[in-house]
């Protein structure tokens, strides 16, 4: 295993960016360099970081050569340009779709772009959409019944089963009455 030879002041750096750094990936190559000055070998600082080691002899070549801590994955860019984003944003706003096969279809119609249901669930997040499942009736609905019933009860003040059926109004103006008790 190779050793890095830091100085105090590359160690203090190290431990700063350490700190300020959100992400863990990031933290671990900070923290595999300073274990690595200190004389730790390559199985030890793999057990204390719970990665595997050809990632530590990875992370200690990418800092010997070019001195790399950061993650510079920034995943794809997108296939549509920013016109067509713009313009499928529009769209999506105006006219609404249940299945992302459908939007798949749209985009490849519009401008002969194939996405996968993963890519544009992706892309729908990025734009900040987001999904809401439909809540339907139940299976066996007796939807005439149900409005029979309905029609039978009198909303103010009528007692079915325990259950007062009471106007909104109404109890608004109790409450404003209770308020203006305690407040006198």
């Amino acid at each position: 295993m190779t050793q890095i030879n830091l100085t105090v002041p590359q160690k203090a750096t190290l431990e700063i960016q350490h700190k300020q750094s959100r992400n863990g990936k990031e933290r671990d190559r900070i923290k595999a360099m300073l274990l690595c000055s200190e004389g730790w070998n390559t199985p030890m600082i793999a057990q204390a970081l719970r990665i595997h080691e050809t990632s530590i002899l990875r992370h200690i070549k990418d800092y010997q050569d070019s001195e790399k801590l950061t993650i510079e994955s920034g995943g794809s860019s997108s296939k549509l340009s920013a016109e067509q984003t713009e313009e499928l944003i529009c769209h999506l706003t105006e006219q609404t779709y249940h299945h992302q096969k459908d939007i798949i279809a749209y985009i490849k119609a519009s401008w002969s772009i194939e996405y996968t249901v993963a890519g544009i669930n992706k892309w729908l997040h990025q734009n900040k959409f987001s999904y809401k499942k439909p809540k339907g009736l139940p299976y066996k609905t007796d939807t005439e019944k149900h409005w029979r019933k309905l029609r039978g009860f009198k909303l103010l003040g009528d007692v079915i089963d325990g259950v007062i059926f009471i106007d909104g109004e109404k109890q608004e103006t109790e409450n404003l009455d209770r308020e203006d008790r305690m407040s006198a």
